[in-house]
């Protein structure tokens, strides 16, 4: 079955993406680019390090990010390198990676609310920014709309 603009467009499935995505990185430690990059990187299945800096050109430059998003446990090994008849490591996104893209896909299409309990640091409106997230959050989780 193939889902077309229109269908899309009905169950407004970009509507919320912005406060969603915000929410995700947020509560993640991720920057807008690691999150989308992630998200690509899990439509890729397996990859190698030059999958993804080709799939990293069209989001801000960030020589860490790699090592950053490796070290953190969102990229992990699927396979190392032997150096004679594997001559590259293939990675994969992690459980964490996948498990984040899921919930964000369910909220997405309405099937979950984002979390407002005091584990979501942003519901407790530290700074000026987390107040009004805060409130966006409740707006999406009203919204029986999407």
């Amino acid at each position: 079955m193939r889902i077309g603009p229109d269908t899309i467009k009905e169950i407004n499935l970009l509507k919320h993406y912005r406060i969603i995505r915000k929410w995700a990185c947020k509560s993640n430690n991720l920057t807008d680019s690691d999150l989308e990059l992630l998200i690509y990187l899990e439509s890729e299945g397996r990859f190698t390090k030059n999958d993804y800096e080709k799939g990293v050109f069209s989001y801000s430059w960030d020589k860490r990010r790699w090592d950053k998003l490796l070290k953190n446990g969102w990229i992990v090994v699927w396979r190392k390198r032997n150096h004679t008849t594997q001559k590259y490591h293939v990675y994969e996104v992690s459980l964490r990676t996948k498990q984040l893209t899921n919930r964000i896909y369910k909220i997405m299409l309405g099937h979950e609310d984002l979390p407002t309990s005091g584990h979501n640091k942003i519901m407790l409106g530290k700074t000026y920014s987390d107040r009004v997230l805060s409130k966006s959050i409740i707006y999406v989780n009203n919204d029986k709309n999407r």
